[in-house]
């Protein structure tokens, strides 16, 4: 009973005023955090998630309300996937293959007849 009321209560936090978020960051994968509600922790995240992870390690914290922006993440899918998950997994940023593209150097000018 008590598991079910810590659910509702974080999903009503969440939808009120914003949640106090703890953001994780993974010791095995550069650029992969997990979000999850301070009220929470890590107790609704799944096994097999944190033993691929790695040892969370203590990133940051802050409220996430409804005026909040984030840098590599969409605040309405972590605030959407804290209610219904108890956490977000966010992975690294793939490479823009454009821009991993090596710059094409002006080629010389064929000239005729030469």
């Amino acid at each position: 009973m008590s598991s079910l009321y810590s659910v509702a209560s974080s999903v009503k936090e969440c939808s009120d005023k914003g949640v106090l978020c703890e953001v994780f960051r993974s010791p095995r994968k550069e650029g992969m955090y997990l979000y999850v509600a301070k009220t929470d922790g890590l107790s609704r995240v799944p096994e097999a998630l944190l033993k691929s992870f790695g040892a969370p390690q203590p990133a940051l914290s802050f409220v996430l309300d409804q005026a909040r922006t984030l840098a590599n993440a969409d605040p309405q899918d972590v605030r959407e996937r804290l209610q219904a998950d108890g956490y977000y997994l966010q992975m690294p940023k793939q490479p823009d293959p454009a821009s991993e593209r090596p710059s094409e150097e002006p080629r010389g000018q064929l000239s005729e007849g030469g």
